[in-house]
């Protein structure tokens, strides 16, 4: 039980680093390090509130259970052994699924549901491909 929680908490904090490494890459104007620092933990936010929102579309919801039940289980496309890749398989799936979400839910409900800056609203609609004019 310990390694799956230990598994779990690296595999957030890879997927937390690669959200960073996008953010400071495909910025948008005015984000500094304190946005990129902030932005996992606003769309772990965001998620736990687009699940409870009764308006979420059930693909979205069935997609982010599927996610966290792929995050927390053992068994993964690449073992968390093998050095960097073992956890890059984690949060790769990770974004593909928040896209997936992001594009079910649509933008209002991600606006609805967001916490977060302005500025990390943005970054989760350009994961998603929603470039938001």
């Amino acid at each position: 039980m310990a390694a799956i929680l230990v598994g779990a908490v690296v595999t957030m904090i890879a997927a937390w680093l690669v959200l960073i490494v996008v953010l400071v890459v495909a910025r948008p104007d005015g984000a500094t390090l304190t946005d990129a620092a902030r932005v996992l933990p606003d769309t772990v936010g965001m998620l736990r509130r687009l699940v409870r929102d009764p308006e979420m579309p059930r693909p979205a919801r069935v997609t982010v259970w599927l996610l966290v039940g792929y995050l927390l289980s053992p068994i993964d496309l690449i073992p968390d052994f093998i050095p960097v890749i073992g956890y890059a398989d984690d949060a790769i799936v990770a974004a593909a699924a928040l896209r997936r979400i992001v594009r079910a839910a649509g933008p209002d409900a991600i606006s609805r549901n967001w916490n977060g800056s302005p500025v990390g609203l943005e970054v989760v609609h350009r994961l998603a491909g929603m470039r938001r004019e």
